[in-house]
């Protein structure tokens, strides 16, 4: 519960800590009008996300469910600054499936509180897998952080890029690269897992090619059996590592 009193007391101290005059005409009001803000921005922690989630219903599809580009706004626990940008939401369903609404809900319920991006990512999976039992999900956010734009080493446009993985997100690499191509990233060139370079997939996780070219020979992605898939060595030299030439793989 926002405790509207304690806010006001707060402000008025915050004021007269950096100089200010709390009784001139600009102020007087801006402790009751910080109070109502924060107990809008901070809604979220008198929420349950499972309220959003608990409603379902039956598929028999167990295709990948996508929401992306979910606008949010949250405050840095630092800093009590505001970091703000998009979150994509992907589940594999297991015979139920929520309304996509609920998706964008869940995301405000833990954007509204004192955050941190890597601790947000992880609890909008994380409700995922408790509330709906999905086979897995996974939730990507990108965000600029006022705290590094406005102050401190002040580089504006910036962005952090945090993912949380569940379920068989976690195992299963080629379904993981599959979330990233049906957010459009494998034609920018921007992903999580490596770059586009002339139309050549460039991996720097060798374990992780090696595991996309086993999935592929267990036809889980035989759509994409006749792609290359590249990895830069210690020396930065591209070394092939096509499923033609996985065995050239060390």
């Amino acid at each position: 519960m926002i405790d509207h009193e304690k806010i006001e007391q707060a402000v008025r101290l915050l004021l007269e800590g950096i100089g200010e005059d709390v009784n001139r005409e600009g102020l007087l009001e801006t402790p009751d009008r910080i109070a109502r803000m924060y107990e809008e921005i901070y809604g979220g922690m008198e929420e349950d996300a499972g309220i959003h989630l608990s409603k379902t219903f039956t598929v028999e599809s167990r295709e990948m469910v996508i929401e992306k580009d979910i606008t949010f706004y949250s405050t840095c626990e630092h800093h009590l600054l505001p970091f703000y940008g998009k979150a994509h939401i992907a589940y594999i369903p297991d015979g139920k499936v929520v309304g996509l609404s609920k998706l964008a809900r869940t995301v405000e319920v833990f954007a509204r509180r004192l955050q941190l991006q890597e601790q947000l990512t992880g609890q909008i999976a994380d409700a995922l897998m408790e509330h709906m039992q999905p086979k897995g999900a996974i939730v990507m956010i990108e965000a600029e952080h006022m705290c590094m734009t406005m102050r401190g080493i002040k580089k504006p446009g910036s962005q952090t890029v945090t993912i949380a993985r569940r379920g068989v997100f976690e195992t299963d690499p080629v379904l993981e690269e599959r979330f990233f191509r049906m957010l459009g990233m494998s034609v920018s060139g921007k992903t999580a897992i490596g770059q586009v370079v002339s139309g050549v997939r460039l991996i720097h996780d060798k374990k992780k090619v090696k595991r996309m070219l086993e999935a592929q020979k267990r036809e889980i992605n035989p759509d994409a059996s006749e792609e290359l898939y590249y990895f830069l060595n210690a020396e930065k030299r591209i070394v092939n590592v096509s499923k033609a030439d996985q065995n050239r793989v060390p």
